[in-house]
């Protein structure tokens, strides 16, 4: 395996309005008959803002199709974080066409939010946004019945759920979650789950206990599927599973690296058992800042290095 230098990182801030060729901020993008329209996460040190607005069309579509109309941005959701940090980010569409949101616990050290159903923070969130305005709440999600916890919510127990992905030919979802001092996890939910599930922190940190430090309670609680200790690496930034078809040999790899590690690696993703996990370091040459990854339309999968300012393309020999 090798990584093909395919492009520079793209800067935003075209004159037309916003410019979505950016691979490391969190947007989804939705192509489709009378709609072609851009979710992205904007905002600052003290909120989170989930807007819509369409691609641009005519004169400014003509110069740079990946180009947003800013005069049509709407909000959609607004989440308030009482710090700068652990503010989640991914936006995601489904297969089931619901859009889902990655929350971080709020950034307050060690923060209960993410066991307060009552918070929408420490989650991912799943709402519909087509079905009111500025959305609606999926009938089908697990907390619509219980008063003591927000519908939004999808899961819980999220720490900083700073990137996660759907296997676009299974449809299971893969969520790296950042730790705290001595874990980075990836977590898996099947395709056929109704949401509900419980990640864990900050009870847990990984398989182990954080709060309290030991003889915690796991019962009703997914531990993940695969994690590292921070020896290895200090942020997990999650990828997608490779569906493409330019490298076959990578069919069904789970790709996923580390914001501190120079690493890239990669597992058999199957059922969310992992196996015959690589480290494609060697192949790779050395990365720094991996901040995001990217997948095209084709399902050919790209890395982002924010240290060295570049977009690989991932490919097999």
């Amino acid at each position: 395996m090798r990584l093909e230098r395919n492009l520079h990182m793209v800067q935003p801030g075209a004159s037309e309005g916003l410019n979505v060729g950016w691979i490391g901020e969190p947007a989804a993008v939705r192509q489709q008959p009378g709609d072609e329209s851009l979710l992205l996460r904007v905002g600052d040190q003290c909120r989170q803002v989930i807007a819509q607005c369409r691609l641009a069309a005519g004169e400014a579509q003509v110069r740079n199709p990946d180009v947003a109309d800013a005069a049509s941005a709407f909000t959609i959701l607004t989440i308030e974080q009482p710090v700068a940090n652990h503010n989640g980010g991914q936006l995601a569409f489904g297969p089931d066409g619901m859009l889902y949101i990655g929350t971080g616990d709020g950034g307050t050290g060690n923060s209960a939010s993410a066991q307060d159903f009552t918070s929408l923070l420490g989650s991912i969130l799943r709402i519909d946004v087509d079905g009111g305005t500025p959305y609606a709440i999926p009938s089908d999600n697990p907390f619509v019945a219980d008063p003591s916890a927000l519908p939004e919510i999808w899961a819980k127990g999220l720490r900083n759920p700073w990137r996660f992905a759907f296997d676009r030919t299974t449809g299971d979802l893969f969520i790296t979650d950042v730790g705290e001092d001595l874990m980075e996890e990836i977590s898996y939910q099947p395709a056929s789950s109704g949401g509900g599930e419980n990640y864990g922190w900050d009870t847990m940190e990984g398989s182990d206990c954080f709060d309290p430090p030991s003889g915690c309670v796991t019962t009703d609680l997914v531990l993940p599927v695969h994690e590292y200790e921070h020896s290895e690496g200090c942020s997990i930034t999650g990828g997608y599973v490779y569906r493409g078809s330019a490298s076959p040999a990578l069919a069904g790899r789970y790709f996923f690296s580390d914001f501190c590690g120079s690493w890239l690696r990669s597992f058999e993703a199957a059922g969310g058992v992992p196996a015959n996990e690589l480290d494609h370091a060697d192949a790779a040459g050395p990365l720094a800042g991996v901040a995001s990854f990217g997948e095209d339309g084709a399902g050919e999968i790209y890395v982002l290095s924010m240290f060295q300012g570049t977009v690989h393309r991932i490919v097999s020999p």
